[in-house]
């Protein structure tokens, strides 16, 4: 058995100013707030989005714990067109140290869909006589029911079947994901249609898959058809081009009633990670997990210790007032300092951050080295899906509706120096360093941010309200 995570890479024109020109350091270009695959930021400007702390931990580390269970499993593959990069690189050593499994990255020389990478790289997973191998996007969260997929596909179909990990979403939000129509008594999927424009199916793709090497042979079919329809239209970056392939609508839809292809419905958590304010609520998922995965992790009230409500991460390294109140669902990272009387709930507070005495901080996310003076309150709208529909999922918003900024968590600057790695939120595997200065937001005493967001080095002098600050 072999996993293959899917981490993406940075989106097009990140450095890229008006007419192309590049942008000076530090400054970023509004556009880029807007446009499409950018919803992740500011929080993933420096630092790749599979190395984000959620619940505590590097997002893409909930994905290789849930592989390094797997028993059989021999080597966990990521795979994208991040640049090398030293964070990244820090985290796959200190990830293999912890799990003992080899852990190694792929580099795609270009994006080239979920289907192109792991075709591009298709020897790389064969290597070592590989059975099967799992696919993972980096962008979910979940329970990761892998070992139950491995069982399901021994009772359905035949030892060259496909797995597609489902879970049920209402009607009107099944729209936006990939929809599974299944037989009913084998779970064959019969029909997948990729975001339909009307309604299919309450049966939504995961995002997580199980293959066997057989998989390689239908995608080779979309590659070859790919390079005949370029030469015909004698395009000059064929080759490029062709590599792009992406397997929900280009290999899944042509797999569907032919015999190849089964869904296991999950009921256990699952949500996209696409936002902030969807970190936030992953975030929320995973620390309830804990309790059962990881009941180490949680914080607990203690004599001397700050007052705890519901889930709470706490790293060894924080330091927090006794009399301050986290809880529910909050994440509070390395060397963080929380003063006397302060309010923190349904929030992440990064390393190196600093919570001013009274202080109350509400649906935020509050980025490395930030300061939040005394008696501010910084307070955000969260974006939960509805809690009286089980089968509710959280809405990616687009920042603006209307031409109005959409309401939603605050983010206070998301820079993260280079020479600094994510894994530092990792308590297990990270040495001891020197927190990092300069990349802060500054929020004066007594001021109220509402749903806001903040970019980096920023030094704020008065409140603010649905504003985004450049």
């Amino acid at each position: 058995l072999k996993a293959v995570i899917l981490i993406g890479g940075p989106q097009k024109g990140k450095c890229a100013g008006p007419a192309g020109r590049p942008l000076a350091p530090g400054s970023v270009d509004p556009v880029l707030l807007r446009s499409t695959g950018t919803r992740f930021r500011p929080l993933s400007f420096e630092v790749p989005k599979p190395l984000f702390p959620v619940a505590g931990v590097p997002m893409v580390q909930h994905h290789i714990e849930a592989c390094a269970k797997v028993p059989g499993m021999k080597e966990i593959l990521l795979m994208g067109f991040y640049q090398p990069h030293e964070a990244l690189s820090r985290f796959l050593v200190s990830a293999q140290q912890e799990f003992k499994i080899p852990i190694r990255y792929l580099q795609e020389y270009a994006a080239l869909g979920t289907g192109g990478g792991i075709y591009h790289f298709r020897d790389q997973i064969l290597s070592g006589g590989s059975e099967a191998f799992f696919v993972l996007n980096a962008d979910v969260c979940s329970e990761f029911p892998l070992q139950e997929m491995l069982e399901f596909r021994q009772q359905h179909g035949d030892v060259h079947s496909f797995v597609i990990l489902g879970t049920t979403a209402n009607r009107t939000q099944a729209l936006n994901y990939g929809c599974i129509v299944a037989n009913a008594n084998t779970q064959e999927v019969q029909h997948y249609v990729e975001k339909p424009s009307t309604f299919v199916s309450e049966i939504i793709n995961c995002g997580i898959y199980l293959f066997t090497p057989a998989i390689f042979q239908h995608i080779g079919e979309v590659f070859q058809r790919n390079q005949e329809e370029l030469v015909l239209e004698e395009s000059s970056n064929g080759w490029q081009r062709a590599e792009v392939i992406r397997l929900e609508q280009d290999v899944f839809t042509a797999l569907a009633g032919n015999g190849k292809l089964y869904v296991y419905k999950t009921d256990g958590f699952w949500s996209q990670i696409k936002s902030a304010g969807s970190a936030i609520y992953a975030s929320r998922l995973y620390l309830n997990q804990y309790s059962k995965s990881h009941p180490e992790r949680l914080a607990q009230n203690k004599t001397g210790g700050p007052i705890i409500r519901g889930n709470v991460y706490i790293h060894p390294t924080a330091s927090i007032d006794s009399t301050a109140v986290l809880g529910p669902n909050v994440s509070i990272g390395e060397g963080v300092t929380v003063g006397a009387g302060v309010r923190v709930r349904e929030s992440i507070v990064l390393h190196g951050a600093s919570l001013h005495d009274h202080t109350c901080v509400l649906n935020t996310i509050v980025g490395w080295d930030s300061t939040i003076g005394r008696w501010a309150r910084v307070e955000g709208t969260p974006s939960d899906p509805n809690p009286n529909d089980p089968y509710a999922k959280i809405d990616s918003e687009t920042l603006f509706r209307d031409g109005r900024l959409t309401p939603s968590i605050t983010i206070l600057g998301m820079s993260h120096p280079s020479q600094h790695s994510a894994v530092e939120s990792l308590p297990s595997c990270s040495p001891s360093h020197a927190l990092p200065t300069g990349c802060s937001v500054t929020i004066p005493a007594e001021v109220v941010i509402l749903n806001s967001i903040v970019l980096p080095h920023k030094e704020l002098s008065r409140s603010y309200k649905n504003q985004i600050i450049l």
